[in-house]
């Protein structure tokens, strides 16, 4: 099979490891790709969004199938522009990636089909969601911008005066664009956080291993909100018992209710939860794979992910029985210092030969580009440092071991990922 790989971060080179590792793949091309990825497949000059350039691509070349990596494109309906042509894709259509695209649609389907969540209201009126804040409100309460922000759209206010601000920054001075056209307010939770991504085929679902995210810059959980700093799976507070409530109440009535709006889902589905008193939560849907999260499921899965992937744009995944190995994984983010807010691009990185030929390290490239021959920074979150180990402890250790392995001037990461393992 001929394959194409839409994005350029972690994400996308995650999978296109995974994809390489499969016996169909005979070519793999990525759009655009980075200076990791052309190492397994050849990197095509189009941006994600430039879906009739993409679709041009994919005919010239008579690609056996597209995967989507990005929210961006999928919300814009990339998978709609192919499948009109003829193509194979894996993705949500445009009507169903609205479940990431709009966190307002996702609320109201949440009531409406009583999946758990957070009590909520939406907003399109700044008056009116200050006049609720004002007179409703509990603190600490969670503010959301209702489109894509490249996960920074939550604001999560202690006091109404830091709610008030958020209004002026979300929905007035729209810090995140048109994504703040639209508000959720939204009730705070506590708990702990879990993601479990899954596999969709329009009405059976099948969920990978479950995992957990860092999403603050800082040690100790302080800092701004990131892309994510790092990962680790599986979370060991996800226990049989709740994924056996999260499949009977919140994963299997996700994909009905979306088939019953006459939007069948097929793709990833992302679920974030939150484990609170009161029983697992949905926090928020994705409508593709975690970045960083694919880091550490991926390298776990035993399946061949194009024949999973097959199976849900066929129709067939209730054929298929998704395999992980026992092990765990933790990823560290490299990031570029003074990421997510400023920070310089075009640095060289060195150590890339340690991780060749070393059986249970993975060095996934995020924001990185070709310079003069030369591997540079390109980005805020530069590299994936993934680690196996047999339980979580040894993964961990082996994981920021080899963050010593890569060297570059402005090199920062968190020293605390899956820290919460101790714990467990």
């Amino acid at each position: 099979m001929k394959i194409l790989i839409v994005g350029s971060g972690g994400r996308e080179h995650a999978i296109a490891w995974s994809v390489a590792r499969s016996p169909k793949a005979e070519k793999i091309y990525c759009a655009p790709g980075n200076a990791g990825i052309e190492e397994i497949a050849e990197c095509v000059p189009i941006k994600a969004m430039e879906f009739e350039k993409l679709a041009d691509f994919a005919q010239q070349e008579k690609i056996d199938l597209t995967i989507i990596g990005m929210d961006d494109p999928l919300v814009g309906g990339v998978v709609d522009v192919f499948e009109e042509r003829g193509l194979r894709v894996f993705g949500p259509r445009k009507n169903a990636a609205i479940l990431e695209g709009s966190k307002a649609f996702s609320k109201d389907l949440m009531k409406k089909y009583h999946i758990p969540t957070a009590a909520y209201e939406n907003f399109t009126d700044p008056e009116a969601a200050l006049e609720y804040l004002r007179t409703q409100a509990r603190f600490p309460i969670v503010l959301k911008a209702d489109g894509l922000a490249l996960g920074k759209g939550v604001l999560i206010c202690g006091t109404l005066e830091e709610a008030e601000d958020g209004v002026k920054e979300i929905m007035e001075d729209k810090k995140f664009g048109s994504a703040g056209n639209t508000m959720v307010i939204e009730e705070f939770m506590t708990g702990r956080e879990v993601s479990v991504l899954s596999f969709v085929d329009g009405k059976t679902i099948k969920t990978m291993t479950s995992a957990q995210d860092h999403k603050r810059a800082g040690d100790g959980d302080t800092g701004l909100n990131t892309g994510g700093m790092g990962t680790f799976s599986p979370s060991p507070f996800y226990t049989e018992e709740i994924d056996a409530y999260c499949q009977k109440y919140i994963y299997q009535p996700t994909v009905d209710a979306m088939a019953a709006e006459g939007r069948p889902f097929q793709g990833i589905i992302f679920f974030g939860l939150m484990l609170t008193e009161d029983g697992p939560k949905v926090l928020e849907y994705n409508a593709r794979f975690g970045d960083p999260e694919t880091q550490v499921v991926l390298p776990r899965m035993k399946n061949d992910i194009l024949e999973v992937m097959e199976a849900c744009v066929d129709g067939t995944l209730d054929q298929i029985r998704l395999e992980f190995e026992p092990d765990a994984a933790v990823c560290v983010v490299l990031a570029s210092d003074g990421y997510p807010v400023k920070y310089e691009k075009g640095i060289p990185i060195q150590g890339f030969e340690n991780f060749q030929g070393r059986e249970g390290y993975y060095c996934f490239h995020a924001g990185t580009a070709r310079k003069d021959g030369q591997i540079v920074t390109n980005g805020g979150r530069v590299l994936g440092i993934t680690a196996k180990g047999k339980d979580l402890k040894e993964a961990r250790k082996n994981a920021y071991e080899a963050t010593n392995w890569i060297t570059f001037a402005n090199k920062y990461m968190r020293h605390d990922i899956g820290k919460a393992i101790d714990e467990a």
